[in-house]
């Protein structure tokens, strides 16, 4: 990781989504790294976007986009978005802990933004110990030993999966939604009819139909699941279509659907992620500083309080968020994320 910076431009390749097999071998979407592409960090070409230019990073399967905001000395702090969301949650929740003194990183997810496999052969896979090693390979890459971390929505899962299994990274944690780990044979359980009812286009998902749908309407679904799961956020049309160019990554709809497949124990996963999945099927509990976050309008499917409280067994804090506050919780109440960050950061 010592190559020199370098630019790289913040046009987003690939915007027509391609047909895509899950669990088969997506060459045709994937975009392998050329030979000569830098190892170290580099830097996209300037933008007036909120969070600044893009840097990129090597880091494990991928090539990481990510925003870097703050000073390089702070403290570090790493934001995970969701789906089918991008790192513009955080434009009001970075600068404001950036000028807190906090060194913020927000790293697109497999299958967004400008974030690549860098082999055209890897498994387009979703399963969430990868995409919580992927979060691993990420500090790694930077010579990140330890952060506080922030998510929501399948950031908040990831962040979960990393403090549980590897709590020594992390000094404290903000997650949406509380405690979000499960596993394959949790998903065989049914649930009441209500619950079942919101997890309409995981059923969806799990059909050719849906794939295919999903590939050819993705940026309008997409919406529509912003408008369902935050009902009462009156977001405009730019506010949209700014997080929605992250959709048109390549590879974006294999990672959906082997996502949502895989919880269904319809798609496989790959063996080298066999052992986390076993712990994480054992419901593992979170040991360090926490502060779980729900928004009083959130219409996602989501687990109440009382349910995973017991899984945190650090110090621990629960705080509901109101004011018509939905899903995207960092993005429409901004000010209580940055709080639950720096006070996590102070339990």
């Amino acid at each position: 990781m010592h190559s020199k910076m370098k630019l790289r431009s913040r046009s987003l390749a690939g915007a027509t989504a391609l047909a895509i097999l899950v669990g088969a071998s997506s060459s045709a979407h994937a975009q392998s790294a050329p030979s000569s592409l830098a190892q170290a960090a580099t830097t996209s070409s300037a933008s007036p976007d909120p969070l600044g230019p893009l840097k990129h990073v090597h880091a494990g399967v991928l090539d990481v986009a990510y925003a870097e905001l703050g000073p390089a000395d702070g403290p570090v702090v790493i934001l995970l978005h969701g789906w089918p969301y991008d790192i513009h949650s955080y434009q009001e929740v970075a600068p404001a802990l950036a000028a807190k003194g906090y060194r913020v990183l927000i790293p697109y997810a497999r299958g967004y933004g400008e974030t690549r496999f860098l082999s055209a052969s890897t498994l387009r896979n979703a399963e969430p110990a990868a995409l919580g090693q992927d979060v691993i390979d990420f500090m790694d890459a930077l010579h990140i030993k330890r952060a506080v971390f922030g998510g929501f929505d399948w950031g908040a899962r990831s962040a979960d999966i990393v403090a549980a299994l590897w709590p020594e990274r992390v000094k404290a944690l903000v997650s949406v939604s509380g405690y979000l780990i499960g596993s394959q044979e949790a998903g065989k359980t049914p649930l009441p009819p209500k619950a079942e009812y919101q997890w309409w286009y995981q059923y969806y998902f799990t059909t050719e139909r849906g794939r295919l749908g999903y590939e050819q309407n993705h940026h309008d679904f997409a919406k529509l699941i912003w408008q369902l799961a935050s009902p009462k956020w009156g977001f405009d049309d730019a506010t949209y279509e700014r997080s929605a160019q992250a959709l048109e990554n390549p590879d974006h709809v294999a990672i959906t659907i082997h996502n949502y497949r895989w919880r269904l124990n319809l798609a496989k996963g790959e063996a080298r992620y066999d052992n986390l999945e076993k712990r994480l099927a054992q419901a593992p509990k979170i040991p360090v500083p926490t502060i779980t976050l729900e928004g009083d309008a959130n219409g996602a499917p989501h687990p109440q309080p009382e349910a995973y409280a017991k899984q945190f067994t650090g110090k621990y804090q629960f705080r509901l968020i109101t004011g018509g506050i939905g899903h995207n919780l960092p993005e429409e109440a901004p000010r209580a994320f940055t709080q639950a960050v720096i006070d996590a950061d102070h339990l």
